[in-house]
């Protein structure tokens, strides 16, 4: 019976699928084993207050409260007398009785009352009787194959019936209508006043409550015992709320949690380990997971703020598993939420981010590149640097970028390697960044692919970026190379490439001096029509970038 009890808390309490409910369905079917060894017809009698067998009380609320919770009264006060179970009840019926003692609990005047449904249930392997209390004599039995109950007698049946009318009339049960003409009824003020408060405490959230009622506790009283069981409650309490989606009072519980930590005196090294699992217990990969697997799929998300104040609470451990989200997220307005979570703690801990970085998971390891450029993360420059190497142009070319955004003197350098890659994205990243950033230590490498034959067999954005580059470096010392290129001749004759002379005259026109617009009204007048557009813009905008 305790088994039973149980059971329909946590059919009360929480979902179908949910661990805590699926073990308490396992425990009470269980406990029916050793029962069925010993008789094939479980009889219970139902009194006011208590459920008997053979004459003993096998379950009893010590309080006597005539409520819902009471599992006795809940039975009694409908009619029913008798419940009869045998083999076979704890399959599928047991969990089809849960439901009905789930509705009975919430049932209001206009529902069915707990006969009605048992009868609607049509069960095979339970009987009960009933009277109907406002009937004379006694209530059809409801059966199905089983053992038949036996009628009470009719004088029973009567005393009964009587005592329930002057329950009815006692002070316990008081009508509004006795009150409704006297004198001194409330006035209409003082209605809206018990109105309004009675809605506030029915709105009003006890759980923050307890919550800080539990660490008051712990931090006032140094008893080990005493802490150690409010500790079993708070491990308790964190996944109850979880699965009730109060996220709410999940934060306040691991802020306080986090406060109680730094001011409990004489806190010893056991319970001080407690704390803090269990304020880590929500950045766990698999809590998070399915912490964020439910936002996810969840139609309406908590209000923003609580959702905030929630991710606030989360610990370095969380982010590789953010970073994972961040991507399979179909969310739109989770999200955000995760993309701020995730600056903040990649953020306040940089260590965690270069660590993340260099990880096997390559979604994790391009969310943590991305965001050690976007917020210019220099302890990452190295991890950054080490990717030139690796063998996916992507991976090298998101390492490059990231490199540009921080744009500090080492970023820059180690992105130099970058202007003679493989890949023709990565090269012209990096010779942008070189202009625009006018990282001169390049120049040696720029100036190289600028007279190399590669630059020549480039398509014309590469042999742009490198030209403009060029400018942007080697200022007016690199004007003589570019006058050679674009108005030079060979010993034949014969000039460079259209497409190389308009690139020369770019950087001519990035250098902006005296020598290199000189250089440039030489060229005014060429025939080549790539050419001359490309000086002409140069005249008209010396040392902008093209």
């Amino acid at each position: 019976m305790r088994a039973f009890v149980k059971a329909a808390r946590a059919r009360q309490l929480y979902l179908p699928n949910n661990p805590m409910h699926r073990s308490a369905i396992e425990t009470l079917r269980a406990a029916f084993v050793p029962v069925w060894q010993q008789t094939n017809i479980l009889a219970l009698a139902i009194d006011e207050s208590d459920i008997q067998w053979e004459g003993e009380t096998v379950l009893a609320d010590p309080t006597g409260a005539k409520s819902a919770d009471n599992l006795a009264w809940l039975f009694y006060k409908d009619g029913v007398r008798e419940l009869t179970l045998t083999p076979g009840f704890e399959d599928d019926e047991v969990v089809k009785l849960l439901d009905i003692v789930q509705r009975a609990r919430r049932a209001t005047a206009d529902d069915d009352d707990l006969v009605a449904m048992l009868w609607e249930a049509e069960f095979t392997f339970l009987t009960y009787h009933h009277l109907d209390l406002l009937q004379e004599g006694v209530g059809g039995s409801e059966t199905s194959p089983g053992p038949a109950a036996t009628p009470l007698p009719a004088d029973q049946v009567q005393r009964e019936t009587q005592a329930a009318v002057e329950e009815s009339q006692s002070a316990g049960i008081v009508s509004m209508a006795d009150f409704d003409s006297t004198l001194y009824f409330l006035d209409e003020d003082e209605l809206d006043y018990l109105r309004r408060e009675i809605e506030r405490e029915y709105t009003h959230d006890l759980r923050g409550n307890v919550i800080a009622a539990l660490l008051d506790i712990f931090e006032l009283h140094a008893d080990a015992a005493a802490r150690g069981e409010i500790l079993d409650h708070a491990q308790v309490l964190l996944p109850h709320l979880l699965a009730a989606g109060h996220f709410g009072g999940v934060a306040y519980l691991l802020r306080e949690v986090h406060v109680s930590l730094s001011r409990s005196a004489d806190i010893t090294d056991s319970h001080k380990a407690r704390l803090t699992r269990l304020a880590d217990q929500l950045s766990a990969p698999d809590a998070l997971n399915q912490l964020l697997h439910a936002l996810d799929e969840a139609p309406q998300l908590p209000a923003e703020d609580e959702l905030a104040d929630l991710f606030a609470q989360l610990r370095p451990a969380a982010l590789e598993t953010i970073f994972q989200w961040l991507g399979a997220s179909a969310n739109a307005q989770l999200r955000p939420a995760l993309g701020a979570a995730a600056d903040r703690l990649a953020g306040e801990n940089t260590s965690e981010l270069v660590r993340l970085i260099q990880s096997t998971d390559r979604v994790v390891s391009d969310e943590a590149i991305r965001r050690a450029g976007s917020l210019k993360a220099q302890a990452a420059v190295l991890a950054l640097s080490k990717l030139s190497g690796d063998p996916d142009a992507s991976r090298r070319l998101a390492a490059v970028q990231a490199l540009v955004e921080i744009g500090s003197a080492g970023a820059l350098q180690g992105i130099e390697r970058a202007a003679e890659d493989a890949d023709r994205e990565v090269r012209i990243a990096a010779a942008r960044a070189f202009a625009s950033r006018v990282h001169r230590p390049a120049l040696p490498r720029v100036e190289t692919a600028v007279k190399g034959r590669a630059i020549r067999d480039a398509d014309l954005t590469e042999k742009m970026a490198f030209f403009e580059a060029y400018g942007a470096l080697a200022g007016d010392g690199g004007v003589e190379l570019c006058d050679t290129i674009l108005n030079g001749k060979s010993f034949l004759g014969r000039r460079e490439d259209s497409e190389i002379r308009a690139c020369a005259a770019v950087a001519l026109g990035r250098i902006g001096t005296a020598r290199a617009l000189e250089s440039l009204r030489k060229a005014s007048a060429e025939k080549d029509v790539v050419v001359r557009n490309a000086v002409s813009r140069a005249l008209r905008t010396p040392g902008a970038t093209t």
